[in-house]
């Protein structure tokens, strides 16, 4: 199998940075697949073909196509945790620097890479039992990471909402649901994109964007 854990570790620093993919090829090619046909209009022929190669040739590197799948998926969280973990230590002991480094790179990851973050949350149903069990503690760990720094904040007195929980659910899903719109030939850059979101997050913490 190709070597996945040293792709993602050449992508992460620093953390706002990106390559155009960090995807092994072949797993590229897969993805590419799944965008255009979905998980299960793709077939594991196809993958061969467009990768050059036969279909026992695929199966030297990934024994299935849900090993594609499970690979694409570990590839899009562990790449999201990283990120954030590094923007979390940029920000230090700042609730409020937390919560801004933290909406600028859940923006960033699904604006760079939207293809992946698409595939990774719209094909979880596809994953089987102990994939998606491992996906979405990886997700709830984001979750946390996001609830913990608002928590903070509110206790602080920096944020003024009622509802810190469902805030930071609904920030969360603010920013992940870039992947499902978002065009690099659009009208906002991913950066210009990040500043935006994080005035709506402020706003929705009760907290004047500065």
């Amino acid at each position: 199998m190709e070597d996945r854990s040293s792709a993602i570790e050449n992508s992460v620093v620093p953390w706002r940075q990106y390559d155009a993919s960090a995807l092994p090829p072949l797993l590229k090619v897969a993805l590419d697949c799944f965008v255009e046909h979905g998980y299960h209009g793709t077939t594991i022929r196809t993958v061969a073909q467009r990768n050059g190669l036969s279909v026992p040739g695929l199966y030297h590197h990934y024994p299935s196509k849900q090993a594609l799948l499970v690979s694409i998926a570990q590839f899009a969280m562990e790449d999201l945790l990283r990120r954030s973990k590094a923007a979390l230590t940029e920000a230090g002991t700042s609730a409020e620097e937390g919560l801004r480094l933290l909406v600028e790179c859940l923006v960033l990851f699904h604006a760079h890479r939207s293809d992946v973050a698409f595939i990774a949350a719209s094909e979880i149903r596809s994953l089987e039992e102990s994939a998606r069990a491992e996906h979405i503690a990886s997700r709830d760990e984001q979750q946390r990471m996001v609830d913990d720094v608002i928590f903070r904040g509110s206790a602080e007195g920096l944020f003024a909402t009622e509802y810190p929980r469902e805030t930071s659910r609904a920030i969360v899903t603010m920013c992940t649901g870039v992947a499902q719109w978002y065009r690099p030939d659009g009208a906002l850059s991913p950066e210009e994109l990040a500043h935006r979101y994080v005035a709506i997050a402020r706003a929705a913490l009760g907290q004047a964007s500065r």
